[in-house]
């Protein structure tokens, strides 16, 4: 298994390195921005106040803006799960359908390695990739806070909003890789996956202003996200629910691909039942 692990990991090295480089290099900018922000406190405090708090909902809020918690939620922590989203999203319905639409999954498996650890070796290898991805961007974030005059939050403090962001990404490529297992191709499963966070992404921004909207967001993970504002501590329940309902696509994926007819290649179709034919008798002439 741990020959499978290093293969994907090879495989997402540039995903890794394209991923991780650009966002650190965005937190980086942001911890440092965070010095003119408060420079300019009064100015920004009253233009944030004429915004309406509708549009600021999907930004953290912004009453806190000037917060260390709330700045990182607001500048970072608040959108980020949408943009980092798309690698989890797609490393997920592609970890398997991705060589089975090449055509390449099948010759994989013929080698002497189990179903088991085949899929257990590869779904480690996405998640360490995605870990590695986050924790450059940490990296990047305490090097801004070392340089910042007005942020003073240590290592561990920054880093418990990437836990949070990591269990929450992680349910949505357990999610994207149980949807490639139920749907006919990679692109679909890709789709849904992305409406869903997308949506949820919505719906929790939109839940403090309309009471149907807050109970419908009680069942979407981005409910139990912190943001920023787990650098005041994590929440264990939370964690544990992202964390359970990953592993529980995790393991419906896992029961699906033991007894799953790998195709040859392409994508695959809905299996519709076919209509009868119906057959009209002319009249038998006297």
């Amino acid at each position: 298994m741990t020959a499978v692990i290093l293969h994907m990991l090879r495989r997402s090295t540039g995903a890794i390195l394209g991923w991780g480089l650009s966002l650190a290099l965005l937190g980086f900018y942001l911890m440092q921005f965070y010095d003119t922000l408060a420079d300019q406190r009064a100015m920004i405090e009253q233009l944030i106040s004429q915004y309406p708090p509708e549009l600021m909902a999907f930004f953290g809020g912004g009453e806190n803006a000037f917060s260390p918690q709330g700045y990182l939620s607001m500048e970072f922590f608040s959108i980020i799960p949408v943009v980092i989203g798309i690698y989890a999203i797609l490393s997920g319905c592609s970890l398997l359908l991705g060589d089975e639409e090449a055509g390449i999954l099948d010759l994989l498996l013929a080698h002497p390695i189990s179903r088991s650890r085949f899929f257990l070796g590869r779904v480690a290898a996405i998640a360490t990739a995605l870990a590695v991805i986050l924790g450059i961007v940490w990296i990047a974030f305490i090097g801004g806070v070392a340089v910042s005059e007005e942020l003073n939050l240590s290592a561990l403090e920054l880093l418990r909003p990437f836990i949070a962001l990591f269990a929450l990404l992680f349910l949505f490529q357990s999610l994207s890789l149980f949807l490639s297992m139920i749907l006919p191709s990679r692109s679909m499963a890709a789709l849904v996956s992305g409406l869903l966070l997308v949506g949820s992404y919505f719906i929790n921004a939109l839940a403090g202003f309309d009471e149907t909207v807050k109970k419908v967001s009680a069942y979407l993970p981005m409910k139990y996200y912190q943001s920023g504002y787990a650098v005041d501590g994590l929440n264990s329940d939370w964690l544990l629910r992202l964390f359970g309902a990953g592993l529980f696509f995790v393991a419906l994926t896992w029961a699906l691909f033991l007894r799953r007819d790998i195709r040859v290649s392409g994508e695959g179709s809905w299996r519709l039942p076919a209509w009868p034919r119906l057959r009209v008798q002319g009249r038998k002439s006297t």
